[in-house]
């Protein structure tokens, strides 16, 4: 298996070589503002099955968990790439998506987290665990 995917501009790609650990809904509100969305969808993959290619960016701020959230972003057109937690480098928490994947189906959200923060008209989907914070 292996799939490809760029950034808007395309500076930035990765390869993935393995399907994501797992996959989960966060509705928080810093979620809400990276997505501009209802909530954002994130994919847990282990540091040894993908690999970037070109120049990135980094910022950083601290997480209601106390971990430091580092967001990985392309310096041209802003499109979020991962996050890391550099206190454990094991995984990065993929943002950016391939489009027009052929097994999309692997980035279908397993549970929705931080439900206590949801928008008021977001709708959960039935039979997907959700919580109202983190996940354990």
């Amino acid at each position: 298996m292996e799939i490809t995917a760029q950034c808007q501009c395309g500076q930035v790609s990765y390869v993935l070589k393995n399907k994501p650990l797992k996959v989960f809904a966060c509705h928080c509100k810093e979620c809400q503002k990276l997505s501009t969305s209802p909530f954002s969808i994130t994919a847990v993959i282990a540091a040894e099955d993908i690999t970037f290619s070109g120049e990135l960016k980094m910022w950083s701020r601290k997480a209601d968990s106390g971990n430091t959230n580092t967001a990985v972003f392309c310096p041209e057109c802003g499109n979020r790439i991962y996050h890391f937690n550099p206190d454990d480098r094991s995984t990065v928490k993929l943002k950016l998506k391939p489009v027009a994947c052929v097994d999309d189906v692997m980035f279908k959200p397993q549970m929705h987290v931080w439900v206590s923060e949801k928008v008021s008209w977001y709708q959960l989907p039935e039979n997907v665990p959700c919580y109202p914070k983190q996940a354990h």
